[in-house]
């Protein structure tokens, strides 16, 4: 099975709203859309790591896809986090997706079991993967909270399979990166996966980046990748600097929490995480909030 995608640009990984009852506040997910529509984003991660798939039951993922899009135009990919632990399950969530709307899966590696998980259990993975899936499928790589590294050699075996087309990589080594630009050929379409190493990324041969910064400063993120192309290396290294702060604030710093409350620090819906996250304290949210108005996120 092989499927032409093509996915050169920005996806922000999309927070899940839950309402103050914990449930999914599905007007707001309809409302943020509505806001990232009116910048050229290439496509949305729905349910990814920053929409904290991993707290969310099945029903309601399948609920959420639905209804995310509904609010996503055609021409615009919907991307679902679909990683399970088991292949089995991962097959059956994926064509959920699909039937859902989905027009790729963000698959994390398998980690439970991760003594266990080699280069050949994880080829394997993603190749049963693949081989049931009807919709393409990215690689995922997230040793931060997996605790797993898919070595560049072992991608790029996955990479073979003509229904495993890209990889988003948030390991922050650009090195490895590279190298797996190289090993897994030009036809593999690799993201960086934070703002912060965006450019660097680009550089190396990266097609595009899911950036959780995307959420907040859809615009910088166009920018940066525009200017990449243009060719004007100046001003894209100044514009990746700029980014440093305040991708930091809202990823390893504060986490979701700070994702969530810088949204609504700008007059869109990011609302309450789900436990066991704990929302961002006061002095952190005095914190996040003069670190947005440094950057000119607030005015």
């Amino acid at each position: 099975m092989s499927q032409e995608i093509s996915l050169r640009g920005v996806f922000p990984p999309i927070p899940t709203p839950f309402d103050g009852q914990g449930d999914v506040a599905f007007g707001a997910l309809a409302d943020n859309l509505a806001w990232w529509n009116e910048y050229d984003l290439r496509g949305y991660i729905v349910l990814g790591s920053n929409g904290e798939g991993v707290m969310v039951a099945e029903e309601e993922k399948i609920a959420v896809w639905a209804a995310a899009r509904k609010s996503i135009p055609s021409s615009r990919l919907m991307v679902a986090g679909t990683g399970c632990q088991s292949t089995r399950e991962t097959i059956t969530l994926t064509r959920r997706a699909a039937d859902a709307g989905a027009d790729a899966a963000l698959v994390w590696t398998p980690h439970y079991f991760k003594a266990k998980m080699t280069a050949d259990s994880l080829v394997r993975h993603y190749e049963e993967l693949a081989d049931a899936s009807p919709i393409p499928i990215l690689i995922y790589n997230v040793p931060g909270f997996t605790g797993v590294t898919m070595s560049p050699a072992a991608v790029a075996r996955a990479a073979r399979h003509p229904n495993v087309v890209g990889m988003k990589d948030t390991t922050g080594n650009i090195a490895q990166l590279a190298e797996t630009v190289r090993l897994a050929g030009p036809d593999f379409q690799v993201l960086a996966g934070s703002a912060s190493y965006f450019l660097p990324g680009l550089s190396v041969g990266a097609a595009g980046g899911i950036l959780a910064l995307a959420n907040i400063a859809p615009d910088r993120c166009l920018e940066l990748f525009r200017l990449f192309q243009e060719g004007r290396w100046q001003e894209a290294a100044e514009l990746q600097r700029w980014m440093l702060p305040i991708n930091h604030a809202v990823t390893t710093g504060f986490g979701i929490a700070g994702l969530k409350a810088a949204m609504d620090m700008m007059g869109h819906y990011g609302g309450p995480v789900r436990l066991p996250l704990l929302d961002i304290k006061e002095e952190e949210r005095q914190t996040l909030k003069k670190v947005l108005t440094q950057g000119g996120i607030l005015s």
